[in-house]
């Protein structure tokens, strides 16, 4: 077989190439492929490992490197890790040896100046905004500082030789020689006088370069340095600006929106700005409407105990009394997860949204179907499950560049989507909650599979960023084999939320399981950091049966595509990791591919990045239900560029929902009598099933049940949708627009 030629190892270059490795002394050296990069040498039993498992790393910034022999080297890092190598000649041996020094080098040097490279918050890829600046102006810095070195070494070393050679020319002279010889002497030596002139012109050149380009290191470092400073302060301000603006917003609408028959004696003693805490929880919710949509108010109990995070503390952390936060509906970066709102009121303006509803961005979940549809044919749970996997991961992929906010829906909304003819399947969702924000998802084919969600979020507000927790589980059933699979969605970080570029990233862990054969694939979505060598939005995983072993292995990003690789033998051989335990090393069969993203519609940057589904979302059908989302006044008027008249629309069906509130409020206050009403608000409050009972309201088309696979209370699609529209008849729906 023949090996590929490596190449001649440049600064900053990746090197890559077969060395051999001393394991023991039963096996002796094996052979190992190497990839020298970003400062970091790790090594892979085989080429086609290096996209799941990498077998050793060594950090070069720390490193000592040591020749043995004429292809024979060692490094140690001076603790537990040391290899000894050996390359094929001396040849290659001093090319990686060449390459190693220059990678050290740089590594030691980043290292150095890690503290000082810019904040880690800078966005992947095409999202460095203010903070490629800095780095620009870092690297010219880095550049600038390599050269003064070169040409200090210069300096030294014409000094040094123009020295020698006056010398030599002066002893030279004075050896009696013939006319001829003497006249040639002196025509030396002129020239040599004539070149320490110049050199001393170049050297002192170079002398008064250094000197500049050291001031002006320092005086941009000063400035780099009060540019940060600055944008801390900065920073700081704007997050108590929108603390203060907050708390003022409040106080004003608990004196504003109480109707003067419902106000409280207690308020009246105070001050109309310093309502009670009960009457401010009612009419601080209703009155935020207009912010309002999945996210940030206090979780149900049942997802507190799922997350395990500490959601509760959100409110203390911004100085409220009621679990709400700062900002009421931070962003919707996945069919489930909320874009940025501030409660400032130009974000409740549509110049802020896109012309989609959040139903329609759930809808988009089953952007990449015909993974389940594959996945329905499948004789074996186990390659089923990774198709599954596959399609969890798929439905992130439209999130990238999509930073415009969804219309909040508005209570009793629906979305169908309907793709029997075309694709095999017909989606519904419907908005089952406002107190808090709830939306369920049922979608089922005629190839076989069911899908079903009901998504709730909460959040926390760190200044810089916003993180995003979808509560709820998704649900997929195949109808052949019966399998049961659950899941949950990870965590949604925004970037740069006060000062910056907007960026996306998903981060976390989800277990994908199969309830019927206890299948389970654990998928990890790997954080963005600026330092690491991994690829941006990596996802990893593998697929293990009922007794843990594993079958598959999974790998890709979530922007771009995923493969899978059949697992033919795992082992704890390997080196330990960070954590002293040793890692599982999987020898598996040549990756194929699962999935891949359907790139975007070309001129997608000028409308909102939508995929090829989501520019038909809003196309208008006949026949939907009167509280489809494609019937939207305010939505269809932005679509249409007519934004004032969006903006009045909007307000007017906002006011509308409030309306309708306190009426169904007062209905239900009106059949119950003064001891029922305490028991209820009583049971309500400390029911775990609290989901859409704030709301008095009883959804058209799911109802709330008891999960029997996860004991989470949930909406369930109870039917009669599809009839209804077969019929025609919708008068049992409610008139929200």
């Amino acid at each position: 077989m023949s090996e590929p030629k490596a190449p001649t190892p440049a600064p900053g270059d990746t090197y890559k190439g077969w060395l051999f490795k001393w394991t023991n002394y039963i096996k002796g050296y094996q052979r190992r492929w190497f990839v020298l990069s970003n400062g970091l040498l790790s090594y892979y039993r085989t080429q086609a490992e290096m996209g799941h498992t990498c077998r050793g790393t060594i950090n070069l910034a720390t490193a000592n490197i040591a020749v043995e022999d004429s292809c024979n080297f060692v490094i140690s890092n001076g603790g537990t890790q040391t290899y000894h190598l050996k390359a094929s000649s001396e040849v290659e041996r001093q090319r990686w040896i060449t390459a190693l020094e220059l990678a050290k080098a740089k590594a030691f040097r980043m290292q150095a100046e890690s503290d000082d490279s810019g904040d880690d918050s800078t966005p992947p890829a095409t999202g460095q905004g203010a903070g490629s600046r800095n780095s620009e102006v870092q690297s010219t810095l880095r550049t600038l500082g390599s050269k003064v070195e070169d040409l200090s070494t210069c300096n030294d070393l014409i000094a040094k030789h123009g020295s020698a050679l006056q010398r030599s020319l002066s002893e030279l002279e004075g050896v009696r020689l013939g006319g001829e010889t003497s006249e040639k002497i002196r025509q030396v030596t002129e020239r040599a006088t004539l070149f320490r002139i110049t050199s001393n012109a170049m050297i002192n050149a170079c002398r008064d370069f250094l000197a500049l380009a050291q001031t002006h290191s320092k005086r941009w470092q000063k400035a780099l340095q009060a540019e940060r400073e600055q944008r801390v302060r900065l920073e700081e301000t704007l997050e108590q600006l929108a603390k203060q603006h907050n708390h003022l917003e409040r106080a004003f609408r608990g004196a504003t929106v109480l109707p003067a028959s419902q106000s409280n004696p207690a308020i009246d003693s105070k001050g109309k700005g310093d309502a009670s805490d009960e009457d401010e929880e009612n009419e601080f919710f209703d009155a935020c409407e207009d912010v309002q949509e999945f996210i940030t108010v206090p979780a149900d109990p049942k997802y507190h105990r799922r997350s395990g995070s500490n959601v509760s503390g959100i409110s203390s952390e911004l100085g409220m009394d009621d679990g709400t936060t700062a900002l009421q509906n931070p962003y919707a970066c996945t069919p489930g997860s909320l874009h940025l709102l501030s409660t400032h009121p130009y974000f409740s303006q549509v110049n802020f949204n896109e012309p989609l509803s959040m139903l329609q961005r759930l809808s988009e979940d089953l952007e990449y179907y015909e993974l389940l549809d594959r996945a329905a044919k499948c004789q074996s749970s186990l390659e089923q499950m990774c198709y599954v996997a596959a399609f969890t991961v798929s439905s992130y992929s439209t999130t990238v560049h999509r930073t415009g906010k969804p219309f909040n829906p508005l209570l009793g909304e629906t979305f169908e989507l309907d793709r029997v003819q075309e694709s095999g399947y017909r989606s519904l969702c419907e908005q089952v909650s406002h107190h808090p924000p709830a939306a369920a998802h049922h979608a089922i084919s005629e190839r076989g599979w069911t899908l079903r969600q009901e998504i709730a979020l909460a959040s926390k507000f760190r200044g810089k960023y916003l993180s995003i927790m979808p509560l709820g589980s998704i649900h997929c059933i195949f109808e052949k084999s019966t399998n049961h699979y659950t899941w949950k969605k990870v965590t949604t970080t925004v970037h740069n939320i006060i000062v910056g570029k907007l960026w996306i990233d998903q981060s976390g862990e989800i277990d994908v399981v199969n309830h019927k054969t206890g299948d389970r694939c654990h998928l990890k979505f790997a954080p963005y950091s600026y330092f690491s060598r991994d690829v941006a939005r990596k996802v990893t995983g593998v697929v293990t049966d009922k007794d843990g072993k594993a079958h598959y292995v999974l790998s890709g990003t979530w922007d771009e595509k995923m493969e899978y690789s059949r697992v033919m033998q795992s082992s704890r051989r390997g080196e330990n990791g960070a954590d002293g335990r040793q890692k599982t090393v999987y020898q598996t069969l040549k990756a194929k591919e699962l999935w891949r993203k359907t790139p975007l519609p070309e001129g997608a940057e000028n409308m909102y990045y939508f995929s090829t589904l989501a520019l038909t979302l809003n196309e208008l059908e006949e026949g939907v239900a009167p509280t489809d989302s494609r019937r939207r006044p305010d939505q269809r008027l932005m679509e249409q560029g007519r934004w004032e008249e969006a903006n009045a629309e909007k307000q007017r069906l906002e006011e509308k929902q409030r309306t309708v509130r306190r009426e169904r409020e007062r209905e239900a206050n009106r059949a119950a009598s003064p001891s029922e009403e305490a028991l209820i608000e009583d049971a309500i409050s400390d029911s775990p099933l609290k989901c859409g009972h704030q709301d008095n309201y009883k959804s058209m088309w799911f109802e709330q049940l008891v999960d029997p696979v996860t004991g989470e209370p949930t909406h369930i699609y109870k039917g009669g949708y599809w009839e209804a529209k077969e019929q025609g008849n919708w008068d049992s729906c409610p008139d929200i627009f």
